[in-house]
Order: C-alpha cells, then sequence, then structure tokens
C-alpha cells in the first residue's frame, strides 16, 4: 500500500473544521438555464505562477455543495486550477432523497442533456482562464457522469477521468472508445449500492477497449467513504484514493506527485 503524505491528512482535515473558501462562485448560462458553478484558481505549488492544469468536479447526487468547493479548494493549494460544474441548475440543492433521486434520474434518462451540461461546465472553466489539460473527477453520481463523458470521446483536452465510489454500468449500446484517456476507479470494498460485479464488469469493458485505467478496492470502505464528516466516512480509504488520483494528476498533466 502506498504511503499517504502526512500533508493531504492535515490539509483535509483543517477542511473539516473550516468554512472558508478560496475560489468564487461562478455564474453561468447553459442555453436559456441558469447555473452557478465554483471556479479555484491556482496557487500553492503552482510552477512560476502558472497552473500545473485543471481539475473539473462533478458532484454528487446533492448538487454542487460546500463539499465540492473543499475539493476545489484542496486542489487549488495542490497548484491546480478546479473548477465544480453545476448538474442541477441555480439554486437546485435538493436535501430529500426523493428529490435527489428524482434529478440523478432525469439525467440518467436524458444522457445527451448530461454529457451537454458537462461539456458546457468545461467551456466555462476554460472561460475563467482555467489551464486547458484537464482531468475531470467525479464522486458517486458524478463518477457516473465522468464515465458517460469518457465514452462520449466529446471532451478537448481531456487526459484523465476520476470516479469516487462512482456509478459504474454502462448503458446499452455504449462503449469506450479506444483512445479514452486513463480512467481511475477508486472503490469501497464494502460498498453495498454498487458492487463488485460492476467494478468486475467495467475492468473487462476497459480491457476489451485496451482503455489503461487503475481500480482501486478499499476495505471496509463503504459508498461514500470521502465524504467528510459522514457516517460513511474513512480516512485510510479517503487518503489512499486521494493519494492515487494525485498520481493520476502527476502522469497525466506532468506534475509531481505529492508523495514526492
Amino acid at each position: 500500500m502506498r504511503p499517504v503524505p502526512t500533508t493531504i491528512a492535515l490539509l483535509a482535515a483543517s477542511f473539516i473544521t473550516t468554512s472558508s473558501q478560496a475560489g468564487e462562485n461562478v455564474d453561468y448560462r447553459v442555453a436559456d438555464e441558469d447555473f452557478q458553478g465554483y471556479f479555484a484558481a491556482a496557487e500553492g505549488q503552482a510552477v512560476d505562477g502558472q497552473p500545473l492544469g485543471t481539475v473539473l468536479i462533478i458532484h454528487d447526487w446533492d448538487g454542487l455543495t460546500d463539499y465540492e468547493r473543499q475539493r476545489a479548494d484542496m486542489l487549488a493549494d495542490a497548484g491546480y486550477d478546479a473548477f465544480a460544474i453545476d448538474l442541477y441548475g441555480a439554486g437546485n440543492r435538493p436535501v430529500e432523497e426523493a428529490a435527489r433521486k428524482a434529478e440523478t434520474a432525469a439525467l440518467y434518462e436524458d444522457r445527451q442533456r448530461m454529457r451537454e451540461l458537462t461539456l458546457a461546465g468545461l467551456a466555462q472553466a476554460r472561460s475563467e482562464g482555467a489551464a486547458e489539460p484537464t482531468v475531470v473527477m467525479g464522486y458517486c453520481f458524478g463518477g457516473a457522469v465522468i464515465l458517460e463523458l469518457a465514452r462520449s470521446g466529446q471532451a478537448d483536452q481531456v487526459l484523465g477521468y476520476a470516479s469516487f465510489h462512482g456509478g459504474l454500468e454502462t448503458p446499452e449500446g455504449q462503449s469506450y472508445p479506444a483512445d479514452t484517456p486513463p480512467i481511475l476507479i477508486a472503490h469501497g470494498g464494502a460498498d453495498t449500492s454498487i458492487g463488485m460485479d460492476q467494478v468486475s464488469a467495467l475492468s473487462e469493458e476497459l480491457e476489451t477497449a485496451e482503455v489503461p485505467y487503475q481500480i482501486e478496492i478499499y476495505s471496509g470502505a463503504p459508498h461514500a467513504f470521502t465524504v467528510f464528516g459522514s457516517d460513511r466516512y474513512r480516512e485510510h480509504a479517503d487518503q489512499a484514493s486521494w493519494s492515487a488520483f494525485h498520481d493520476l494528476l502527476g502522469q497525466t498533466l506532468g506534475a509531481p506527485s505529492p508523495d514526492a
């Protein structure tokens, strides 16, 4: 098991105990609809004042919340431009479980809209000045979205994808292009929402398509194991997956790993 840098643990802990934000909310429009994302510009380890690249963040089923903003700030501190996109619309942050299921179901049933809103978020990030070389990451529902984007082959200058406890099933009739960039799957071994059968099936798909991938399984980690402060949070799995993600950033964007 790779050692996890102490700085990652300390940085994550600091965000659990503070609500301060380094970035800013960004209002934008897609067609005639209003959305609100969050942009955190690179600082910290940026080289000669230039970002190491961009990370596009796709939110969980509750919409863009402080959780995604925290992750964006952590990435900005590591030297990346980070933009958390909005797939639900400005002010639409469902609280009740039924409402969250309805929002995700609507996008699962309209994959074209899912892709269009994701690509619009990517375009908005770049209009804010984010660096073009990009890695796309997503949590839970957002993990399913990043795989949808990967299968589409429509994202320009996206060099990698990462799913954290995300949905893994491929809709009927879809497949991964042979030139799909590397994919990281971070999955909890105790996840009862997304079973190991889905992990195995995705592995077989990616092998057949000859897509480079890495799947990490964390023992004892349930679904949503990265969510700070929740009953499901597992520090060992969060830190290990965050380290694996930084390895992916180093491989794709040419940036140093935090282990270095």
